[in-house]
C-alpha cells in the first residue's frame, strides 16, 4: 500500500511487496541448515532482536506520546510497563 500511495503501478507495488517478503523462507533455510552452529548462540541472537524491538517500538510510540500536554506521563508509564513486565518474567519463569 505504501508503493501504490507514492505513485508506483499496481504491478510494481506487488512486485516490491513479493521482493520484500522473498527473504523470510531464504532465511529460514539457511537457519535450518546451519543450526547447529547457531544453537548455542541463540539466546544472544534472540536478545539483540528483542533489543531491536524494544527499540522500534519506543522510537515510534515515544514521539506520539511526548506531545501532548502532560508528555512525561507516556514515557513513566511505558518504563513502568517495561519494568512490571521483566519483573514477571523473571519470578514466574
Amino acid at each position: 500500500m505504501p508503493l501504490r500511495a507514492e505513485g508506483k503501478k499496481k504491478m510494481a507495488a506487488f512486485g516490491g511487496g513479493v521482493l520484500s517478503g522473498a527473504v523470510a523462507p531464504v532465511g529460514a533455510i539457511l537457519t535450518i541448515l546451519f543450526s547447529g552452529l547457531i544453537l548455542p548462540a541463540m539466546p544472544y541472537l534472540l536478545s539483540c532482536a528483542a533489543g531491536a524491538m524494544i527499540y522500534v517500538v519506543v522510537e515510534e510510540l515515544i514521539p506520539e506520546i511526548s506531545e501532548g500536554e502532560h508528555s512525561n506521563i507516556g514515557v513513566i508509564m511505558f518504563s513502568v510497563g517495561f519494568t512490571v513486565m521483566m519483573a514477571l518474567d523473571t519470578a514466574l519463569g
